[in-house]
């Protein structure tokens, strides 16, 4: 066996948990959950990318990734007015639709149907206030921020897969080396947190549906895409229903939707792990590995996030989006005559709007199909 195979498996398992876990801990703070819940969501997480990436490999003999939905993160993140209970009974309702889509192939073409300008709209406003907070931080500690946004774009020139672990990794030392942090909390091993979930019509559409509709249109129709590149054709059906079941075994721990990973999978699938297409499946396993040492450390990993200045933690996160972010955009108004419609979807997500008790996501959504609906009715007569 190649050693490029347990290499890129250790590449993606890094650049999947080290350059996204800031958007954990800032959807779990956005809900107010403790410390423990928010270590037990870790583990749990990691946890779910080590079972659903070892079997559906192992299955398919094809390199089937796992990830946890960043946008989803991104999602419960921005909200407002929701307790960790009521985003627990989220995560439960969206794997439920998730196992339901798999399960019925309709449902899954029905999703691909939603125009990918107003899906992309809709994911951009839902971003763009992590990056809009990431600049905001520059006046509460220009010297270590500053410095930190400088070599991010400068390293994102040699690898922008791993820029943002980078000023993570730096931006810690920084902030230890200049006292800004007060002492490293002692190593301890995870523990699971049952949260009992708390049912309500608001969080279900504010949260749950917004949460399920940009973890099929911006995750796992985007990992499968990543899979058909690369030469792979599988079944979709039976993918979305694993990650929707495990999904749904780790949600009463806090644990946030799991999904097909896409810049993940693009590193375990292209011809650097191996010349054989058939042999690169063996990068499962080695990235559940990878990840099940995650999960065994996740409550330590959440203890030193937890000293790090806050300034740190929402650089990190707003860094961290501005790929998607941009990816979002650049499909948002790729199409002319989707513009308005995009922009509208993109308007009214960024705007934080509640209404009815509902929040900007879905309005953002509904928003934006309603103005391509009406621009299609221009156009028919």
């Amino acid at each position: 066996m190649r050693l490029s195979i347990p290499a890129s498996a250790f590449v993606a398992a890094i650049v999947g948990f080290g350059g996204t876990l800031v958007l954990i801990i800032a959807a779990s703070d956005a809900v107010g959950a403790t410390q423990a819940q928010t270590a037990s969501a870790v583990t749990a997480l990691c946890l779910a990318m080590a079972v659903e990436s070892l079997y559906l490999s192992w299955r398919t003999k094809m390199p089937v990734i796992s990830a946890w939905s960043t946008p989803g993160a991104a999602l419960i993140g921005a909200s407002s007015g929701f307790t960790v209970e009521e985003a627990v009974a989220a995560f439960i309702i969206t794997a439920l639709m998730l196992i339901v889509t798999g399960l019925f192939r309709p449902l899954t073409r029905l999703i691909a149907k939603i125009p990918a300008s107003v899906a992309s709209g809709m994911l951009a406003g839902i971003v763009v206030t992590f990056a809009i907070n990431a600049v905001k931080t520059i006046p509460s500690d220009p010297w270590l921020i500053l410095p930190l946004i400088a070599a991010f774009f400068v390293f994102r020139l040699l690898n922008p897969a791993l820029s943002v672990l980078a000023v993570l990794v730096g931006g810690g030392l920084a902030a230890f080396l200049t006292g800004r942090v007060g002492g490293l909390p002692a190593p301890e091993l995870s523990t699971l947190t049952l949260i009992a979930p708390d049912f309500s019509l608001s969080s279900a559409v504010s949260l749950a549906l917004p949460l399920y509709l940009v973890t099929m249109a911006s995750q796992n129709l985007s990992g499968l895409a990543v899979l058909r590149a690369a030469g792979y054709h599988p079944e979709p059906g039976p993918l979305i229903t694993v990650t929707g079941l495990v999904s749904l075994l780790t949600a009463p721990f806090g644990a946030l939707t799991s999904n097909l990973a896409a810049i993940s999978a693009a590193i375990c699938t292209g011809p650097d792990v191996h010349p054989d297409p058939a042999e690169r499946w063996k990068t499962g396993p080695f990235y559940a590995l990878f990840y099940l040492i995650f999960a065994i450390f996740g409550a330590s990993l959440v203890a030193i996030f937890a000293v790090l200045p806050q300034s740190l933690i929402l650089l990190v996160a707003g860094l961290g989006l501005m790929g998607p972010l941009a990816n979002a955009l650049a499909i948002a108004l790729k199409d002319e005559s989707e513009r308005m419609a995009a922009t509208t979807a993109f308007a009214v997500t960024a705007s934080g709007l509640t209404l009815l008790g509902i929040g900007s996501a879905f309005w953002g959504l509904l928003a934006g199909l309603a103005v391509l609906a009406l621009d299609s009715l221009k156009k028919r007569q």
